[in-house]
């Protein structure tokens, strides 16, 4: 699995290093290591409506680190341990 964050001005202004800090301990700490890839971009867009992901191929906005925590535990966590290993 894939995940990248925007790091442009304006979701880094709303906090999309907040994200990238959150993601570097939740992963290794869920022993994702392995099936999780951590990755930065520029603007993908929508910068007006909150903080830009992409979890491979799907992009979402979310408002505050509480959204992406939730979204980490209750959704990313189950998904990623049921795919095959990305990294050889």
């Amino acid at each position: 699995m894939e995940i990248t964050v925007c790091v442009g001005s304006s979701c880094h202004i709303k906090g999309s290093h907040n994200f990238i800090d959150y993601l570097q301990k939740a992963i290794p700490a869920y022993n994702l290591d392995e099936k999780i890839v951590l990755k930065a971009s520029f603007c993908m867009g929508k910068c007006s409506e909150g903080i830009n992901i992409k979890i491979d191929n799907e992009r979402m906005v979310l408002n505050n680190l509480e959204e992406l925590k939730d979204l980490f535990i209750n959704t990313l966590v189950d998904k990623a341990k049921k795919e095959k290993c990305i990294l050889s």
